[in-house]
Formats: structure tokens, sequence, C-alpha cells
């Protein structure tokens, strides 16, 4: 019997039953059963898009002081409306008979009749009469479908005009651009994803067959997921456009790593074995318990970010670990009955043949050369990594004045316009609300608050009551937030009961979270990956070395982004979730490498000495990981051609990093550092070394 984490699967239990089935006897019955489940989730495809919520506002739970506060203006002003700000600007100062006409426009909107319309304020025209506004008054409790529509009719109408530049921006119009940005985003992320995952696949097995089979199987699990994630909708979890685009590209790159890996280990051994099928059972045996570790702790630390503080990353994690465990089922399930159907010809023209070794490759030679500058690379490589981690310290969050639009949407032109004219927070004024009693004291402090450009009256109903503040910044800019916390700060000390609430409070509501969730998520999400790892291992050296391995290249790839992030003109800093979901991705998914490395290091210790045993495991390993790596890397660079920074960011920050902790960390450092530790990597239970054991390679 071998010893190691892989003893358990040679003996026959349940798991050889079950590999013995989907191997063998129940290749067909497997797949019949997927076409039914794919066919089941595919209708729920086109679905998604109906229950996603993509405004700020449901990111925030009701404990915010932003939603306490619309709750309570709720009160003040019952038809609660979200402004629709329309601007018209002109080079020269507006004739009267451009005023007319700009006039006339505003009447026209109300003839419209628009379903979610249920008024319009008077025009107003700046000091310098080059700026003329007015909003369309959109009923809050509207469908979001309705309001998107009735803000694109809006912009149709006004646009017509030709006395001066039009626009539309306001917060309704920021929720129509963000709703113009995830409407297709589903359908060409899938379309793009899917793309780069065949080219990669193609060049990785360079055969023009076998592609296709990891591909079908990660499309039936995105299936599979899509139904799982409509249900979680239905039951009230917040699902946006940037979930479902995460989920995508989540799903189709771990998915497609976990197909590498079986591929992989099926391919060693249709080298030794004549019968394809024995060959694939013997693969399944030995690799399914790193697949189950890694992905089992993969869906633990989503499940982590429950404990979030903003509805939409508490979401995301529910939403991914659908994606996981839909990708670990198919991968262990319809993938081998796949490959049990199509045998060796699926690797046409590079067939492997049985009873031969492979051919001498980069990694071999990798692996020869590593004990000998073991220390040299990883000191090397540890100072590298410290190196590019500093520029953590240049790390700005709570970013843009747009919102996260990039280019050149109507909402930001609009605030643009309306800038020539009048205080550019005007489009989207924050609000104090309160009990009437306290409001002349708030109106106050709220006046000598730098950073307010105006207050308005107060409007009271019963003991309650509200004004505006009009700020002098962007109302999604970092500015804006700071004088929004400077004004909750002189309140709370003369006026407690006032709550300031808005577009820009709850944006700064959101930073707060954020902020919350580095201090309770990021160690939480550190330990499931700890454990999991000791799990496997049954290492306490060797899993510390791997989570602070991940963490340091988790570090050095948010410090390069933070740098590169805070200079460039259109971002100008990071998104305030950007280190929680950053850390999530790298730190939960880079257990895949650390786990398909040293399972097959600790494997082979029982086989020799600890340096054969490493040589032998980056041998065996290195082409995998970094085929792995590539794919995972391209399918979240993807969002990086989406027109929303946080998607980008994301989509960098992951993309660079999973390459890094590839190509560089479980490559090169991770092995030089087990090469320095020996037998001292396995403490405190060290691999049982047999010679009975060297039939059972990998």
């Amino acid at each position: 019997m071998p010893h190691g984490p892989n003893a358990a699967v040679h003996d026959h239990t349940g798991r050889s039953r079950w590999t013995h089935i989907v191997a063998r006897r129940g290749a067909w019955v497997t797949i019949a059963i997927w076409l039914v489940l794919t066919a089941v989730g595919g209708s729920f495809a086109g679905l998604l898009p109906r229950v996603e919520r993509n405004t700020p506002s449901s990111y925030l739970p009701r404990s915010a002081p932003s939603t306490q506060a619309a709750v309570l203006r709720a009160r003040v002003v019952p038809q609660s409306a979200t402004p629709a700000v329309v601007v018209f600007a002109s080079s020269r100062p507006l004739t009267p008979l451009a005023t007319h006409a700009i006039d006339a426009v505003r009447t026209s909107v109300l003839e419209r009749a628009l379903p979610s319309v249920v008024g319009v304020t008077p025009l107003r025209v700046s000091a310098n009469r080059r700026v003329a506004t007015f909003s369309a008054l959109i009923d809050a409790h509207a469908s979001f479908s309705t309001i998107t529509h009735d803000v694109t009719t809006l912009r149709s109408l006004v646009g017509a005009q030709r006395t001066a530049r039009a626009a539309v921006t306001g917060p309704a119009g920021f929720d129509t651009d963000l709703a113009h940005v995830f409407a297709h985003l589903d359908t060409q992320l899938l379309l793009v994803t899917v793309a780069l995952v065949t080219i990669l696949l193609i060049l990785i097995y360079r055969s023009p067959v076998l592609w296709l089979v990891p591909l079908v199987s990660v499309g039936a699990a995105a299936s599979l997921a899509q139904a799982g994630v409509y249900a979680l909708a239905k039951l009230g979890a917040t699902v946006t456009g940037e979930t479902v685009g995460i989920l995508t590209v989540l799903l189709y790159g771990a998915g497609t790593d976990y197909a590498l890996l079986v591929v992989a280990r099926y391919r060693d051994e249709l080298r030794r074995e004549p019968n394809h099928r024995v060959a694939l059972e013997r693969a399944l045996k030995r690799v399914t318990p790193s697949i189950l570790t890694s992905g089992v702790t993969v869906i633990a630390a989503l499940l982590c970010l429950g404990l979030s503080a903003r509805n939409d990353v508490a979401a995301l994690g529910p939403v991914a670990a659908v994606g996981i465990a839909s990708a670990l089922l198919a991968m262990l399930t319809l993938l081998p009955a796949l490959l049990a159907l199509t045998g060796r010809r699926v690797f046409w023209p590079r067939v492997p043949a049985a009873n031969a070794t492979g051919p001498r490759s980069f990694w071999t030679r990798l692996a020869q050369w590593l004990p000998r500058q073991r220390r040299t690379i990883w000191i090397a490589g540890t100072l590298a990594l410290v190196a590019l981690a500093l520029g953590t310290l240049q790390l700005r969050s709570g970013h843009l004045a747009n919102d996260g639009l990039l280019g050149h949407p109507d909402s930001i032109v609009g605030e643009q316009l309306l800038a020539r004219g009048f205080p550019v927070g005007a489009s989207a004024p924050a609000y104090v609300v309160g009990p009437r009693a306290e409001l002349a004291r708030a109106q106050s402090l709220t006046r000598s608050v730098p950073g307010v450009a105006s207050v308005g009256p107060v409007t009271a109903r019963g003991s309650l009551g509200t004004f505006t503040a009009t700020l002098s910044a962007p109302p999604n800019s970092a500015s804006a937030q700071a004088t929004v916390a400077l004004l909750r700060a002189r309140l709370a000390t003369r006026a407690p009961d006032v709550l300031v609430g808005g577009q820009t409070a709850t944006k700064l509501d959101l930073a707060n979270a954020s902020r919350h969730d580095i201090h309770v998520l990021v160690p939480l999400i550190a330990a499931v990956v700890f454990v999991g790892l000791l799990v496997l291992l049954r290492s306490l050296v060797a899993s510390l070395l791997l989570v602070a391995s991940v963490v340091v290249s988790f570090l050095a790839s948010l410090g390069l982004t933070g740098v590169l992030f805070s200079h460039l003109e259109s971002f100008r800093g990071t998104y305030s979730s950007l280190p929680v979901l950053g850390f999530l991705f790298l730190v939960a998914l880079g257990v895949d490498y650390s786990v398909f490395l040293m399972a097959r290091v600790r494997e082979a210790a029982t086989r020799g000495d600890a340096t054969t045993a490493v040589t032998e495991g980056v041998q065996a390993t290195g082409a995998v990981i970094t085929s792995a790596g590539v794919v995972l890397a391209g399918t979240f660079a993807v969002l990086c051609v989406l027109p929303f920074a946080d998607l980008v960011e994301l989509g960098f920050l992951v993309a660079f990093g999973v390459l890094l902790d590839t190509v560089v960390v479980r490559s090169l450092i991770v092995p030089a550092l087990a090469l320095e530790l020996g037998d001292r990597l396995w403490w405190p239970s060290l691999p049982r070394r047999s010679r009975s054991s060297t039939g059972h390679r990998l």
C-alpha cells in the first residue's frame, strides 16, 4: 500500500468504483445526464440580465448611513424621484430665442408622457448665460428597464434640437450608462473568452481535436452555473453585471485549469498503459484528491465573501462558488467520459504510445538546474517581489469622477457641460435629512463645510425634514466623498440624529464597506487556504511556505497595479474592492498551482530524497502549471477590453498576478525554497519512503 496524500485512492473505496464507472462502464450515461443538465441550464442564460441589479445603492446593506438616509427622506418626500439632469451648453451666451427653444424641449418632455417621468423642474440658466438645465424627475420605484428606456428616449429628444450642445447626466443618466455597458456584457464576454480559450488550448495541445473536449466540458459547466446563479438571484442575492462577468472568466479559467491537469495526468498514464480506459481510471484516481482539495478550498474561500459589508461582494461569493462547483463536477465526470469514448486518437497527431518516455523538455533541464542555484533563485526572486510590493504604498482607492465608466458616455459629458456654468456637483447634490428641530443647526453647519457650494431650503413633513447640499466637486469624485465625510463628522457632534445621503454618500459608504472587508475577509481567506493545504499536505512548514508565497505574490501584483492605475489619466486610482477581490482570486486560485506542485513533490518524496522529489515534481508539473496559468491569466485579461474601470483593473491585477505566480513563484522560488529546506519542508509529517511504491509513479 503506498503512502502519502494519494494513498487513499488506490484502495477499493467508493471513489475507485466511481472512477471505474465514469472511465469505463458509465461514460454514455454520464454524457446523457450532462446533455439534460446543459439543456436545462442553457434556458436560464437569457434570463440573467433580467435579475441583475447594477445601481450602486443596491450594493449596500440597510445599515449603511446612506441607505438609512434614503429611508428617512422617503417619509419627507413620498414621491421620491431620481433626477435625470438635462444640460444645454453653448460657447456663447444663450439668446432669449435660444432659451425659449430649450424651454420648449422641457415642455415636450412632459407632453411625451414617458412612463417613469413624474415631472420636470423649471428651467435654470447660469449667471454667464452659457448653460441651461432642468431635471426630469424619474420615479424611483419604476423598473430599472423602464428607467433606462425612458432616459434613452429623453436623450433622443434633447439631442434633436440644434440650439446648443445637450446631454443627460445625474444619477439616472449614470445608471443608464452603466446599464448600457452591462446590456450585452454577458454575450460579448462569453464570446471573447471562448475564442481566447480555444486559441490557447490549440496552442497548448497542438491538436485539431483535443481542444474540443475541455471546451465542451467547460461550456456544459457554464450552463449549469447559469441556472444556479439565476436561482440565487430569485432567492434575493444581489447579482450585478460585474458579478456575471467575473463568473464567466472565473469559470472558464478555473474549469480549463482542472481540465489541463486531468488531461496531462491521462497523457502520462497512456505512456505506461496500453488500455486507454485503464489509463484514464488510474489518472482519475491519482488526480482527483488534488483537484477536489483545490476546488473545495477555493469554494470555501469564496463563501467567506458572505461576511462582506457590501451586498454585491457578499453575493459574488455564492455565485462564484456555484461556478467552481459546476466546473469541478464537469471536469471529474463529463470530461473523463468524453476522453473514455474518444480514446488515444483524440491526441492526434501527437498520440502518446504505451511504454514510451516523454520527450526531454525545458522543464527537465530547469529541474536539473534548480538544485545548483537554489539559494540565488529564492533570494533574488523574493527581493524582486518585495520591490514590486512597495508599489502598494502608492495605492489610491475610491477612484474616478466618472463612476468607473471609461470613454465619453453622455453622463460624463453632461457633467462637463454643467460645470461651465454651475457647480459640477449640481448634477447630484447630497441631501441632509433628520428631525425637523435639528435642521436649522444642520444647515448652518453644512454651509461652513469646505467643498459645499450651496445649501437648499428645508422641506418638512411632520417631525422630519430635509434639504440639499450642492458640492463643488463631481459627485463621484474622491474630493466629493471627503466633503461628505467631513460634513458627517461635524453633524455627528452637534446634530447627531441627522443623516447625509445621496449619490456621493453612497459611494463613500461603499468605500468604507470595502475597508471593512479588507480587515475581515483577507485574514479569513488566508486561513481557509492554509487549512486546505494543511489537510492535503499534512505539513505545517509546507503549508505556511505556500501561503506566504501567494501572499507576497499578491502584494507584488497589487503594487504594480497601484503604480500603473494611479498614474493613468482615465483611472487616477483603483476602486475600493480591488484589494479584497484581487486577494481572493490570486490567493484562493493560487492554491491550485501550489496543490498541483506540492502534491506531486510529496508523492515523489515517498520514493527518494528531497532533492529528487522536488526536481521530479517540477519536471512533471511545470508545463501543466504554466499552461494553466496562461489560460487563467488570458481569461481574466479579457476583462481589460471592457469600458468599465473596475473590471479593467481587476482583470489586469489577476492576469498579471497569475502569470507572476505560475512563471516565477511556483516554477522557481517555491521549488528553490523546498530544496533549501529539504525534508524539513514536511514537518511534522515526514513522507514514508518505500521501495515498493516505485511502481506508483505519476
